[in-house]
């Protein structure tokens, strides 16, 4: 055992105080922060009321909505009339074109019809007196004689009755709504409905053999057009997912985040030299334009496209104002830091030489900025396409605008899925095309 007598241990702890005399904060600060930061969590959870906002949320509607994104449901409606005959009608704007006759909805010659709304056990038979719905291993008689839908026997947990009608759920198959006088169904496929040619284009529903057979060896269709003008002319204004006018808004988009950028680093390059403070010796000059950035950053994208659109009309110009105006704020400031972080050795090196102020800036200060204002624009520019989609919904231009339409009638989730597949390719695509322009620029780092 070593023993240390008192000096050596007055010299120990003169040489580590930091170690051996701790303060207050030192002992305790990551405790008191792991205290601060649990006192936030409950104060975040009493602030936003989480308890009862869980227990409100309708939850149900996530999955209905990720639902209708991947497929879509026909709507077939079945009106007993006065005689017992069974009349069976499709919404105005079926998927299925304006007269169709669907397998799964077939006619006996008792006068029934039998729907399959989802397979084997999924199957919802209708007559004058009653429909009956076989689901979930169990087949439920709902009687329709006495004036008001009746469930004969237990009603079972998929099933809900209210005074006028019995709904059935179905699961993702769908669903099956019986009234008094009428059946309705709703059954769910898989798949975006008509995505290539509407019910109103003579392509619709032909097999892609057929397709093709037609647009390279047919007889024309139209005679001032060629079948294959024809084809394309029907994607491209597909009355449903309106491709023409989606992949149009889109390219706005892009347009606008281009645009936006480019006049944003044009403008905060020049001003980023007289920001840093290394580069230009004026202190007011430096503050005035950091100022200057921060108010500009400071102001949301979304709200400068509010006053654009207000002072020039809805469109893609105020669009590119916006993304112009935040960029110059952002850009500016992480110019002039990377200024101010140079090393001033080969500057004052060129200089030594005698060189002008723009050879000095060319040769002292560029080989220095230039990996930063690269990878910085380029990240921003990547940023922007993001940015443009959203602020187009408050009118900015876009294809922002279009998807917010889309998403308020709450029945177009399938092109709201395509719209946003859409910008996630786009922003995939310049993702990589940002990262093979930094790696060609300024190399592997």
């Amino acid at each position: 055992m070593t023993v240390i007598d008192a000096n050596r241990m007055h010299e120990i702890e003169a040489r580590y105080p930091e170690y051996l005399h701790r303060s207050f904060r030192q002992r305790f600060g990551g405790l008191m922060l792991l205290i601060a930061t649990l006192l936030y969590g409950l104060y975040a959870v009493w602030f936003f009321d989480l308890p009862k906002l869980i227990a409100e949320a309708h939850w149900e509607r996530f999955g209905i909505y990720m639902s209708q994104w991947i497929s879509y449901d026909v709507q077939p409606e079945f009106r007993i009339e006065d005689d017992g005959t069974i009349q069976t009608r499709y919404p105005r704007f079926s998927p299925l074109g304006d007269d169709p006759h669907p397998d799964w909805v077939k006619a006996n010659a008792d006068g029934s019809i039998t729907v399959d709304v989802g397979g084997s056990n999924r199957i919802v038979t209708i007559s004058k007196s009653q429909t009956t719905i076989a689901a979930h291993g169990m087949t439920v008689p709902v009687d329709v004689t006495s004036g008001a839908p009746k469930v004969v026997g237990p009603v079972p947990s998929w099933m809900t009755v209210y005074d006028d009608n019995v709904l059935a759920d179905l699961g993702f198959a769908g669903n099956v709504s019986v009234s008094a006088d009428r059946v309705k169904v709703r059954k769910r496929f898989i798949g975006w409905a008509n995505f290539v040619f509407d019910t109103q284009s003579p392509f619709f529903d032909k097999p892609v053999g057929e397709v093709l057979s037609l647009i390279v060896s047919a007889p024309r269709i139209e005679p001032d057009k060629s079948n294959l003008s024809l084809a394309f002319d029907n994607i491209w204004n597909n009355s449903a997912w309106q491709h023409g006018d989606v992949w149009t808004k889109l390219f706005q988009t892009i347009v606008m985040a281009f645009l936006g950028t480019l006049l944003g680093s044009l403008a905060a390059f020049p001003l980023a030299f007289m920001a840093a403070r290394n580069i230009t010796p004026n202190r007011f000059l430096n503050q005035a334009l950091k100022r200057f950035f921060d108010f500009l950053r400071s102001v949301d994208m979304l709200i400068w496209a509010l006053f654009l659109t207000r002072a020039f009309g809805p469109g893609p110009l105020a669009g590119s104002g916006a993304i112009f105006l935040t960029e110059t704020g952002t850009l500016g400031k992480l110019y002039s830091e990377g200024l101010e972080n140079i090393d001033n050795k080969p500057r004052e090196g060129v200089k030594s030489t005698g060189a002008s102020t723009m050879l000095v800036h060319r040769y002292g200060i560029m080989p220095q900025i230039v990996p930063v204002i690269v990878s910085q624009t380029l990240y921003q520019w990547e940023s922007n396409v993001r940015g443009a989609t959203i602020i187009g919904a408050v009118g900015a231009g876009g294809i922002g605008l279009k998807l917010w339409e889309a998403m308020r009638t709450n029945s177009n989730w399938q092109n709201v899925g395509y719209m946003v597949l859409l910008v996630l390719l786009v922003v995939f695509v310049f993702d990589a095309c940002s990262n093979a322009l930094r790696r060609r620029l300024i190399g592997d780092r």
